[in-house]
């Protein structure tokens, strides 16, 4: 039986906070950036454990996309037992948990994109 999707939005990354009305938030915490981080842009990251509905993932998912903030690329994900979102600014990759080759194209995306590789370790 599929369970519902977890995921953790960071509140930074979001051009409009909208979505976050939309999931149900477990749990927040707030950590400071550090150099490492490659955000000199901001102090913090606020991380938001959320659970998403599997009947709202699809939208859920758009509304993220479409939500990340477009001076600066982030990703934001969520995952059940079978499937993972792999969510970036206009473009969603719906992974199947068991095929590596998805996942691999997904952080192929990211690092296009100029994230920092450690931050897209997925698995």
């Amino acid at each position: 039986m599929d369970k519902n999707f977890i995921g953790t939005i960071i509140e930074e990354s979001l051009e409009s906070k909208n979505v976050l009305e939309d999931v149900k938030i477990l749990s927040t915490k707030v950590e400071k950036v550090t150099e490492k981080d490659k955000t000199p842009w901001i102090k913090q990251w606020t991380l938001h454990t959320v659970e998403i509905l599997i009947d709202q993932a699809d939208a859920a998912a758009k509304e993220l996309s479409l939500s990340l903030d477009s001076k600066h690329d982030w990703y934001a994900d969520f995952k059940n037992n079978a499937f993972h979102y792999i969510i970036f600014r206009d473009k969603i990759f719906k992974i199947d948990k068991r095929k590596k080759e998805q996942y691999d194209e997904a952080r192929k995306y990211g690092i296009s994109l100029g994230i920092p590789g450690y931050q897209l370790d997925f698995q």
